[in-house]
């Protein structure tokens, strides 16, 4: 099964499909949003050219594993996306995958700037790598 992971931030959004059966997960994107009908609408267009069969959402848990605010808005934006795309939407705990991202480029030569590009597509697919190892 393929999917789509997201990584939702407040002004950038990074994207990775991967495949189930395989475990592997490959960065697709970053977008920049202004709004949520902006990232909405990236969304679609991620769903469009990627076509996933369901999708996955970070979910920004606090480091105690409780949620606040933010989880629960993020729970909300899930629903939202899961309504406009017609997929089933998944959730997966986030914590720690910007840092997973910032490691993985830490050798890379990138200059910052050209790291802050890529960096939350990278992070969507580590979220989506810790999807697969949580089902195995």
């Amino acid at each position: 099964m393929r999917m789509l992971a997201i990584d939702i931030g407040g002004r950038r959004t990074g994207f990775a499909v991967g495949d189930v059966e395989l475990g592997l997960a490959q960065p697709v994107g970053v977008i920049e949003h202004a709004n949520e009908a902006e990232l909405m609408d990236a969304v679609a267009g991620m769903v469009e050219a990627h076509r996933p069969e369901a999708l996955l959402v970070g979910l920004p848990l606090n480091m105690d594993d409780s949620e606040g605010p933010a989880a629960r808005r993020m729970r909300e934006t899930a629903v939202r996306i899961g309504e406009r795309s017609g997929l089933p939407v998944h959730l997966q705990d986030e914590r720690l995958t910007s840092f997973e991202a910032d490691s993985r480029m830490a050798r890379s030569g990138r200059t910052h700037a050209g790291k802050k590009r890529i960096r939350d597509a990278i992070a969507a697919a580590a979220l989506l790598e810790d999807y697969f190892a949580s089902r195995r």
